[in-house]
């Protein structure tokens, strides 16, 4: 660690970081004494001098600074990150299966800005900030150690550090292996479910891990139901369906790459002849559904991301209420209606009201059965915002008075 520089906070500044949060803003930030590199980790103090901990910086970044350690004087070095990830690990394999999970999850597991999910044997890694990416070799010979004394063994680690937020760091996006080259095509298993997950050229790390127990909670729901799953992408929802005994199911996506992959599940789960998918916008498809008289006993929206800043939470509002209100219109009476959102700047207080607007606007009538958030192995770390509940999942039943 480098011990020498010093970074000042304002005075009157960094509430989030005081009040337990992991990051400081270039906004908070009074001076900064002693030589650096950008990377390099940093002592962080008050105005007034009082130690706040340590962590990484990038001047180059709006997010100037992310925490590694509260603690006055702490040595980032092998001992410290062996510690993060063996705490990270301990706590899955109390609260999840870990036969595919996310393993670290950045921020809430005290190593911001890296992301590391497992496939079976495989790892996957996103590495989004400078300083860390100067730890990942590190945070992975760690995990790998700490893994095999469990006795699970990684055959193969893929990097998958091509997201655009790298750009803000400026660093280059970069997907690739990670020693030696494998089969990037994983074959998991998850609520009885098989999959084969892309690592290479699937969507974020290859598959969504974070609805995993929402998936399980479709399917009680779904034996001897006709079912329709948007923006199904490999098939997720459809197939918990489908191994629940629906009689009918209609996936829907507007990648012909994900239709394609869910097609192939299916028919590595022996589904195929009850489940089906289609490539179309389904903004486009639910209407003419609709026009068609069709219904189904359950409907499942889970859509991508409306809105990935402040400054559209207007259009993404529109959007939710617009997809909600369509897919109410196909759920019989006394079926289940599921609908998601994943965005984080999409609060749950804003999601809510737009469910409730659209159920006014099809003159349905809601019955709620559960709402949840994101796995357990995505924790959410009750300090500033930076692991909020970015995923929130309503089951309801439609209700229309007899």
């Amino acid at each position: 660690m480098n011990t020498q520089a010093v970074v000042h906070i304002r005075k009157g500044e960094a509430r989030s970081l005081k009040a337990g949060g992991m990051w400081i803003y270039d906004n908070e930030i009074e001076r900064i004494e002693g030589e650096f590199e950008n990377g390099d980790i940093l002592r962080v103090e008050d105005f007034d001098g009082y130690p706040l901990g340590c962590g990484f910086i990038n001047t180059r970044s709006k997010l100037t600074v992310r925490m590694l350690s509260r603690k006055k004087d702490t040595v980032i070095d092998d001992a410290f990150i062996e510690m993060r990830v063996r705490n990270a690990w301990e706590y899955r394999r109390q609260t999840v299966d870990t036969s595919s999970c996310r393993l670290i999850f950045g921020e809430a597991d005290f190593l911001p800005g890296i992301v590391i999910d497992k496939f079976s044997d495989v790892l996957v890694v996103e590495s989004l900030a400078l300083g860390i990416d100067r730890l990942k070799p590190l945070i992975l010979e760690k995990l790998v150690k700490v893994l095999e004394e469990d006795g699970i063994h990684i055959r193969g680690i893929y990097e998958r550090s091509d997201a655009k937020v790298r750009l803000q760091e400026d660093m280059e996006r970069y997907k690739g292996f990670i020693g030696e080259p494998f089969d990037t095509k994983v074959e998991i298993v998850e609520n009885g479910v098989r999959y084969l997950v892309d690592v290479k050229d699937g969507q974020k790390t290859g598959f969504f891990l974070d609805q995993k127990y929402n998936r399980l909670a479709i399917q009680r729901l779904c034996p001897g139901k006709r079912v329709l799953d948007c923006f199904t992408h490999t098939g997720s929802f459809a197939l918990n369906a489908a191994v629940s005994g629906a009689k009918e199911v209609i996936g829907v996506d507007a990648s012909e790459l994900a239709v394609a992959q869910a097609r192939e599940n299916a028919e590595l789960n022996g589904v195929s002849g009850t489940t089906t998918f289609q490539c179309a916008d389904v903004f486009d498809l639910l209407p003419e559904l609709e026009a068609k008289g069709e219904q189904f006993d359950v409907v499942i929206l889970d859509p991508p991301a409306f809105t990935k800043s402040r400054s559209s939470v207007k259009n993404a509002i529109k959007g939710y209420r617009e997809i909600n209100i369509r897919g109410l219109r196909l759920v019989k009476d006394g079926g289940y209606f599921a609908t998601c959102s994943c965005s984080h700047f999409m609060t749950p207080e804003l999601f809510t009201k737009a469910i409730q607007e659209a159920a006014r606007s099809a003159h349905r009538r809601l019955r709620q059965i559960e709402y949840r958030t994101q796995a357990a192995d995505h924790p959410i770390l009750w300090a500033g915002d930076e692991t909020s509940y970015y995923l929130k999942f309503y089951i309801f039943q439609v209700v229309d008075e007899k």
